[in-house]
């Protein structure tokens, strides 16, 4: 697996158990202290934009609300959402790509194929979301 497709499991990994386990994501990365350092910052950025992030995600939500998630798409979502916004660096394709594979990984296909809708979506506008 290559290293920033590692590292993006590993945020939505530790973005899921510290939601879960309500947890700041310091404490879950401090329990394994050699995780990658774009896996810290990208979570990092989904930590300190999550009001922003989620209100992209409901913005692209057409029949149920963020809450009603599950906790592993909401992970991946806010993710792949993070990298859209703030990562203008990185491929809109790469990003939407990716997210699929952690959802067919780590969830089930009904969350990839939901995921690559909802992503799909938000990606489309990727130039006119504001981070603010």
């Amino acid at each position: 697996m290559r290293t920033r497709s590692k590292a993006r499991s590993r945020a939505v990994e530790a973005l899921f158990e510290s939601e879960q386990r309500s947890v700041p994501i310091s404490e879950v990365f401090d329990r394994n202290p050699e995780v990658n350092d774009y896996a810290v910052e990208i979570a990092q950025v989904v930590v300190d934009n999550s009001t922003r992030i989620d209100e992209i995600i409901s913005t692209y939500l057409a029949d149920r609300t963020i809450e009603r998630m599950p906790a592993l798409d909401r992970a991946i979502a806010r993710v792949a959402v993070a990298e859209l916004v703030w990562q203008q660096d990185t491929d809109t394709s790469v990003i939407v790509s990716e997210a699929m594979e952690i959802a067919e990984s780590l969830s089930t296909e009904n969350s990839a194929k939901f995921l690559n809708g909802l992503l799909g979506a938000i990606a489309k506008s990727r130039g006119s979301i504001s981070s603010l």
